[in-house]
């Protein structure tokens, strides 16, 4: 199959971090195609998400992400930044027309960028396909009932009569529930890990906890995020506040930056902690396979997370809330899930899981691992997006693709 242009349109992409643009762009890349990343510059990024990533070297970074990648990365200045939402400039759409993309990828449907390009489909002169990354337990902006019937009564119509497909990105019935889209255009294709990084590595834990002088005997569990109130900063500083009832050692790494009152309190919390913690920065996404490699569990306090995929993939049982994603990932005897904000139930499984045999608790390891590269491993998930922007390319003008404007 000769390779297409794929552009992706992005509100916020930083060459470091692990999000699914990052991957999924590399893999297309390395399947032949030529893939540009449209985003915003940084400049009026908001600060919190400034904050989570270097941006002192962006140039820089962006040069090595090509480099390593194959995948270029185009910033356009913005008019600002509103309730997480970017607002390009109007030539945002003659830009990506002098692009001449194949086919265009605009990531997040219900992003202003994705409303715009609905909102002028019959201009456009290339097949458009979006997605979709949001879960109802996480759509939680005061406005989001108005924006709701909005968007069923002005938008789904327009997108149904397009057919333009909207990938889910969860097995979550949002898009059609809230937005009104029906699943029929609406393709689950699972995010993953990229497992050419993730994977178990006994060298690397050795070295990491000789360096950092853990024993090998040490039970480590790993947080690997941010530490903002709805990823449960400081739930788990509370769960961690108390030493743990075991005759094990249990050593705490956390991988992350902790901004903000909310960030200085968390820190706060954990300085005070009975068990041993060691903190980390924040990670490129190419660095942080090592922190899973060294670490024996990873907990994840609240909602749900991309790196759930990675440290499974290094071989790590998972302790997450009971929420119905989650509960949904650990159904193959590969972790545990917590009552929901509840400190003593998330520390009870967490002792449970120190305090398992051996044997027993390296086969969760041994089925996390499995569960990935199984079922989650992005060189073929990336597959199962190419073959949707494939059809929609033939659909769109009919017949196969030329390869012409890679020739």
């Amino acid at each position: 199959m000769p390779g297409m242009r794929v552009v992706h349109i992005e509100d916020y992409f930083h060459p470091s971090a692990g999000y699914q643009v990052n991957v999924l762009a590399k893999y297309m890349a390395k399947q032949g195609h030529s893939v540009i990343v449209v985003t915003a510059e940084m400049e009026k990024i908001p600060e919190h998400l400034k904050n989570f990533f270097e941006i002192e070297n962006l140039k820089k970074l962006d040069k090595e992400y090509l480099k390593e990648t194959g995948v270029d990365i185009l910033r356009l200045p913005l008019r600002g930044f509103i309730s997480g939402r970017a607002i390009f400039k109007k030539n945002i759409f003659k830009i990506v027309d002098d692009l001449k993309p194949d086919i265009l990828y605009v990531h997040g449907n219900d992003t202003l960028t994705a409303i715009r390009y609905i909102l002028r489909l019959k201009k456009i002169k290339y097949p458009v396909v979006m997605d979709s990354h949001m879960l109802e337990m996480a759509s939680v902006n005061r406005f989001s009932k108005m924006f709701r019937m909005f968007y069923r009564k002005f938008l789904a119509p327009i997108l149904i009569e397009n057919k333009i497909k909207v990938i889910r990105t969860q097995d979550d019935r949002f898009v059609e529930k809230c937005l009104g889209v029906p699943l029929l255009e609406c393709p689950w294709i699972s995010i993953g890990s990229d497992t050419l990084l993730f994977h178990p590595d006994e060298n690397t834990k050795n070295i990491f906890r000789k360096d950092n002088n853990i024993s090998e005997n040490d039970f480590v569990v790993v947080y690997a995020g941010k530490f903002e109130e709805d990823k449960g900063g400081m739930f788990l500083a509370q769960t961690f506040e108390r030493k743990f009832s075991t005759a094990k050692h249990i050593t705490l790494l956390l991988v992350g930056n902790m901004n903000g009152e909310y960030g200085r309190k968390v820190d706060e919390l954990f300085k005070n902690s009975e068990n041993r913690i060691i903190r980390f920065p924040t990670q490129k996404y190419t660095d942080l396979a090592r922190f899973y490699q060294a670490a024996d569990l990873s907990v994840f306090p609240r909602q749900c997370a991309l790196s759930f995929y990675d440290a499974q993939a290094c071989g790590l049982p998972v302790i997450s809330e009971d929420n119905s994603v989650n509960i949904d990932r650990l159904k193959n005897n590969n972790g545990f899930n917590f009552k929901a904000g509840d400190v003593s139930d998330f520390r009870s499984k967490i002792l449970q899981c120190v305090e398992m045999p051996e044997p027993e608790f390296r086969q969760l390891g041994r089925n996390a691992c499995k569960f990935v590269r199984d079922n989650y491993d992005y060189k073929e998930i990336a597959k199962k997006y190419t073959e949707i922007l494939t059809q929609e390319y033939e659909r769109f003008h009919g017949g196969k693709i030329s390869g012409e404007n890679n020739e």
